[in-house]
């Protein structure tokens, strides 16, 4: 039997758990799986765009287990009462095929996404960071700053976003968080002496939402909401002032912010710094930037941490047929033939 977790039991999963703990271990799983990067076969996402959005399959394995997440983009999709992401992911094992886990992965897209970008910050904001700007207040935007206060102790988090009824939503959902939310009234005044900057829009376009003349010395930047062709967040120029760091260069150059640069543009793999092989910050003035677009390892590293938190047996599906002589499918599944080897079809119910 395969194990399957729903958003329901996901939910109650975090909570049970807490939230800010979740997201602490989920960002320990993904690092511990970045260091050993060069166990992963990796390939950039295949994508299926639209002129809605895109439907992509994420895959990724080790020699032990294999994971691949469906996952959508569709920005209209709130107008339609739809999240913008959906998503589910399946879990593998590698030597006989077995399905182990199906799991929603909607939720747990939002929660791995910000367990990576503050472990992204922790390996390259200065370390003494107080303060985070959250440009976009959109799904992500609650999952960020909790990540964020958790991994990094954030005290304060000024927020912004166009849309007011979406500030108000993050409003009410960070009270009694512990966080000091300041309320910004365009992009420049929320990264206004911050630290720590993450931009997570999701209209699909090119945008220069971060201009060269917002930085200030040491500050570092999330960039999470490019991760399609033709999506950027940040000022060409941005990325040439700063150090670039990126999750798997060949799908970061399609999707990601650096897009727009050179082919041979320089980027640094945070994998490489994270194991010590590479150095991140190099002074407490210096720029940085993480380009992220997700990548499937970290969807990996989320489903194989949520493998280990379910109980055997807890919930199961029969997704693949259990049978006594594998190789006796029909058999086993439709029974011996006896009689009439077709059996008429029901006819449908006249429309009243």
């Amino acid at each position: 039997m395969t194990q399957f977790i729903g958003v329901a039991e996901m939910a109650k999963l975090v909570r049970t758990i807490g939230i800010e703990t979740f997201l602490c271990e989920l960002a320990d799983e993904i690092r511990a799986d970045f260091i050993r990067w060069p166990e992963f076969e990796k390939m950039a996402r295949i994508a299926t765009h639209s002129a809605d959005g895109v439907i992509e399959l994420m895959p990724a394995s080790d020699a032990a287990l294999y994971g691949f997440k469906y996952v959508n983009g569709h920005p209209g999709n709130p107008a339609l009462g739809k999240p913008t992401v959906m998503a589910f992911g399946v879990l593998s094992d590698v030597a006989t095929g077995t399905p182990l886990l199906v799991s929603e992965m909607t939720l747990l897209t939002a929660i791995r996404t910000a367990a990576t970008s503050a472990m992204a910050a922790k390996a390259l904001a200065r370390p003494d960071a107080a303060v985070l700007a959250l440009v976009g207040a959109g799904a992500q935007s609650e999952f960020q700053a909790l990540a964020m206060k958790a991994l990094l102790g954030i005290e304060t988090v000024r927020v912004f976003d166009p849309d007011a009824d979406a500030v108000a939503k993050f409003m009410r959902n960070m009270a009694g968080a512990g966080l000091e939310i300041v309320v910004a009234g365009s992009v420049r005044d929320a990264v206004r002496g911050a630290d720590i900057v993450t931009v997570a829009t999701a209209v699909k376009g090119r945008a220069a939402v971060i201009t060269p003349d917002m930085l200030e010395p040491g500050m570092h930047i999330n960039a999470i909401g490019g991760d399609c062709p033709g999506k950027t967040e940040l000022h060409p120029d941005v990325l040439r002032i700063g150090t670039v760091f990126v999750e798997y260069p060949p799908q970061t150059r399609i999707e990601g912010d650096i897009q727009q640069m050179e082919p041979d543009f320089p980027v640094t793999e945070l994998w490489q710094v994270l194991a010590g092989s590479t150095a991140g910050r190099r002074s407490r003035d210096a720029i940085t930037v993480f380009d992220s677009v997700g990548f499937a390892v970290e969807d990996f590293s989320a489903l194989r941490y949520v493998a280990s938190l379910l109980e055997a047996g807890a919930h199961e599906v029969d997704l693949i047929p259990a049978a006594d002589d594998p190789k006796d499918l029909f058999g086993e599944v439709l029974g011996p033939l006896s009689g009439a080897l077709r059996t008429a079809r029901p006819q449908p119910r006249a429309l009243a």
